[in-house]
């Protein structure tokens, strides 16, 4: 696969040039060759990639862009695949321009940055791309830069005030009012969990619902987001090296914001319920100690020894709400969970941890489909949920033995709050690597729930990268299963 990137003044080139450049490249993975004094590049992927990568090479993708564009204010990037690589090349490109900067030159400038991308086909099915897929791609696009946006927004400035507004914006351009539970409401109604980690900051902790139910829904789903928007650690405060970063800990809420919105957009069959668990987890006299016991939203208590594992306890409370209060019969769990994730399935890959063998591969081929790439953790509770054993409550917040695939048992830690024998499609998605490449938010997520939920789309293009529903991928043994779940699952 060959890009050019060129700036606004067009170049004639000859055959011969053209060929030349050509005859440079030795991808190992990738490899590039500008052209006119750098007016232009041409660039390489690599020929073939492994089975745990995409097709797309999104990665690949973004890094080339970031590296090989020339500089201008107005840029142009030709993009040659296949079809089936689209949607993947698009989010990829997507990322390689983020939006958030407070570098002072950036606010002097006057002219406005434009870049034009233009993909040409090749291979089957290589006609002209259809305006509804153009809309689909802007839509996609747009939902990773704001999940990138919000995730690269100091909590200065994204704390869980301005991060309300976030969604009440969206909310406002999809026609949706949010439900809200706040501060001492969330106490009083029981959200042990959210309220606990975020009682100390300046700014209260919440949990906030974006809800979609168009007539004719055959079953509910909900996303559940881990909005941390500063983690201190608490009590069990982060040294001065671990600390820095933490502004990401609000990954998993931004990326199903920026999901939601596109979801709607392009137009959803379903019942869909985004939940966002927003918190500060900071220092102060009224910060939850280790020691304190707290009272789920799932009626569970649990004995806290470690207040830097927080984002179990209020996604412990937001799947407990949406199995409860919102009848989600497929629930979805995203946050940057562990730092151990990192190290269980690398810094390119999500850890996604299921109770459903088919959701498993699900997960994974759609990573594959949209570039953001997922691998499977061990899903086995009867040997690894132990770790949470307390002798004064039903259970810890943190493990015993970090060696004992810590990942995992953090999840399970979300998963026991809606119980093991529950009926229903459990998912969790670690995040924690995969949502920033050095310095830089990547939007990690939002491609991944449109694939992964795209066979209950109304859009054709995110109906072909889903594998799941319409395109026949699901056993024949899934079909004879509830009605409510016949088209996901």
């Amino acid at each position: 696969v060959f890009w050019l990137f060129f700036r606004s003044t067009f170049w004639m080139i000859s055959n011969f040039i053209w060929q030349s450049a050509l005859s440079t490249l030795n991808p190992n993975p990738t490899d590039s060759c500008p052209l006119y004094l750098n007016y232009a590049t041409v660039a390489a992927l690599p020929s073939r990639v492994s089975r745990h990568n995409s097709p797309s090479a999104a990665q690949f993708i973004t890094r080339l862009v970031r590296n090989c564009l020339p500089g201008g204010v107005n840029r142009c990037i030709v993009m040659v695949c296949e079809r089936s690589e689209v949607f993947a090349s698009a989010c990829a490109l997507a990322r390689a321009f983020p939006l958030f900067t407070h570098r002072s030159s950036a606010s002097r400038r006057t002219e406005k940055k434009t870049v034009t991308v233009e993909f040409f086909l090749v291979g089957q099915n290589n006609g002209p791309i259809e305006v509804a897929t153009l809309k689909c791609l802007a839509s996609a696009t747009e939902g990773v830069r704001l999940a990138a946006r919000i995730v690269d927004t100091p909590c200065n400035e994204m704390n869980t005030d301005n991060f309300l507004e976030e969604i009440k914006k969206v909310g406002k351009d999809l026609g949706i009012t949010p439900t809200i539970i706040r501060d001492e409401e969330l106490k009083e109604r029981g959200f042990g969990g959210i309220y606990g980690v975020g009682k100390a900051a300046l700014h209260p902790p919440a949990l906030a619902v974006l809800s979609h139910t168009p007539d004719g829904a055959t079953q509910t789903i909900a996303w559940v987001g881990k909005g941390i928007v500063y983690d201190t650690g608490g009590l069990s405060i982060k040294g001065k090296t671990t600390m820095p970063g933490m502004k990401r800990d609000c990954g998993g809420a931004a990326a199903i914001l920026g999901a939601f919105k596109a979801t709607v957009k392009q137009g959803f069959k379903d019942n869909l319920h985004a939940v966002f668990c927003l918190a500060e987890n900071a220092v102060g006299p009224c910060a939850t100690r280790p020691d304190d016991i707290h009272v789920l939203y799932s009626g569970k208590t649990v004995e806290i020894n470690n207040t830097d594992a927080e984002g179990r306890l209020i996604l412990a409370d937001g799947v407990a709400y949406a199995c409860k209060d919102l009848g989600a019969d497929i629930i979805l769990d995203m946050a940057t969970l562990t730092g151990a994730q990192g190290i269980a399935t690398g810094k390119y890959h999500a850890a996604v941890l299921t109770n459903n063998e088919e959701w498993e591969k699900a997960c994974v081929k759609a990573g594959r489909n949209c570039g953001d790439l997922v691998h499977p953790l061990v899903y086995c509770p009867e040997l690894h949920f132990s770790e949470f054993t307390s002798a004064v409550a039903d259970m810890k917040n943190s493990v015993a033995d970090r060696d004992n695939t810590p990942s995992s048992c953090a999840g399970l830690f979300i998963a026991s709050h809606i119980g093991f024998d529950w009926p229903g499609v459990w998912v969790h998605i670690d995040i924690a690597a995969p949502v920033h490449a050095g310095e830089r938010a990547t939007g990690y997520g939002v491609a991944l729930l449109l694939s992964l939920f795209g066979g209950a789309s109304e859009d054709p293009l995110l109906n072909m990268v889903s594998p799941l529903g319409c395109n026949g991928d699901s056993p024949t043994e899934d079909m004879e299963r509830d009605s409510k779940r016949r088209r996901l699952v």
